[in-house]
């Protein structure tokens, strides 16, 4: 099935000329804080993904106001989130948009109160939803416009849609997917759902120590999710190819672990150890034996998605496996598809992103998409809007 069947596109949108466009955006970029105390925005991956859409409004002779959050607002307006530095970044990238205010100041926003998505609206003649970083949740600016104006999803929106969908519909063989992270149970539907999907799946991360326990391996004091195990061997049980590690690289007892060179240890604090760990210590990267496996398979994959690192990457001393992998899908001679948030910025750090396929701008929203098997509440209101194909 075409992931964007019923997905109203912008060819689907009556003229534009002279008419006022909201667009929702996902404009919730990280900030830097200068010695002046002023913010900038410190990556500006996202804005960049939206400007072919907006700047294709403007073409068509459109009035366009974006909206987006910022940060973490408690429904109240915060000068730590105000979007002005975001909106300069803006203005030097694409002149002639205006950028609202943080839409999560408003408690209407996370609540989808009725009223504040009539105040949204008002005085626009058109929706488009560019905000696929959001489009896994129920917010008044993500499902509401759609009831009540001709609206679209952007390029960029769709685009995330076709390709994830094409990957878990008809994928390239074999079909890698490489999950990782810290903890189990926030990626147990995923990797139930890629199960029956894939030929091989690499676990790696801190969940990886709940599979491993599963397996009667003992983890020393790593991270582990006892009330997942019995789901763990199930699906080590069910048939389908995963790969765990098979070497650890483990914190001795009584170190730390923090950014940069980050951390200590009593001994120097770090050991490559088979994956029974004794007690006290800590599994915080895969070995260099599991990286290079783990690498081999996703080397000759034909499609590979990637979601979480492999290990406490921000220290440096755990990094390894995440770059051994990540320069593996880099490397990939198939499509590669890396899931956003932390992968992402670990692509960056490396300065790998330029050297995948795609890379979402939606890490815990490419995540659900996959849990759903290819839907979220925004790509729902969409295909409800007046002017959504039938």
């Amino acid at each position: 099935m075409d992931p964007l069947h019923g997905l109203p596109l912008l060819t689907d949108l009556p003229d534009l000329d002279g008419r006022r466009v909201l667009v929702r955006v996902d404009f919730n970029v990280p900030l830097h804080i200068g010695i002046d105390g002023r913010a900038t925005v410190a990556d500006d991956f996202r804005i960049e993904a939206a400007l072919p859409t907006l700047r294709w409004l403007l073409d068509q002779g459109a009035e366009v106001v974006a909206c987006s959050h910022l940060g973490r607002p408690a429904n109240q307006r915060d000068p730590r989130w105000e979007m002005d530095p975001v909106r300069e970044r803006l203005e030097a990238l694409c002149p002639g948009i205006e950028l609202g205010d943080n839409l999560r100041f408003d408690p209407g926003e996370k609540a989808n109160d009725p009223a504040f998505v009539a105040a949204l609206i008002d005085g626009f003649d058109a929706y488009i939803n560019e905000a696929f970083g959001v489009a896994h949740r129920s917010h008044a600016s993500i499902v509401g416009p759609p009831q009540f104006l001709p609206s679209a999803a952007g390029l960029r929106l769709a685009r995330e849609v076709e390709v994830l969908g094409g990957i878990l519909e008809q994928p390239d063989r074999p079909f890698v997917a490489v999950v990782g992270g810290a903890k189990v149970a926030d990626k147990l539907k995923v990797l139930k759902e890629l199960a029956p999907r894939v030929d091989t799946l690499v676990v790696g991360g801190g969940m990886a120590f709940t599979f491993l326990a599963a397996q009667g391996r003992s983890v020393g004091n790593s991270l582990l999710d006892a009330d997942r195990l019995q789901e763990c061997r199930d699906l080590l049980d069910s048939g389908v190819e995963i790969l765990l590690p098979t070497d650890i690289r483990a914190l001795e007892p009584g170190g730390t672990f923090g950014r940069g060179s980050g951390g200590s240890g009593p001994r120097g604090g770090v050991k490559i150890m088979e994956c029974d760990l004794p007690d006290g210590w800590t599994g915080l990267d895969i070995g260099p034996a599991s990286a290079t496996a783990f690498a081999d398979v996703v080397q000759r994959a034909g499609t590979v998605l990637w979601n979480g690192p492999l290990g406490a990457f921000e220290d440096r001393r755990f990094a390894e496996g995440t770059r051994v992998v990540a320069q593996a899908v880099a490397d990939c001679e198939g499509f590669s598809v890396v899931g956003g948030g932390d992968s992402a910025s670990a692509l960056e750090e490396m300065g790998l992103f330029d050297e995948v396929s795609f890379v979402s701008t939606g890490g815990g929203a490419s995540l659900s998409f996959i849990e759903s098997g290819g839907d979220l509440p925004a790509l729902q209101a969409l295909r409800q809007a007046p002017n959504a194909p039938h």
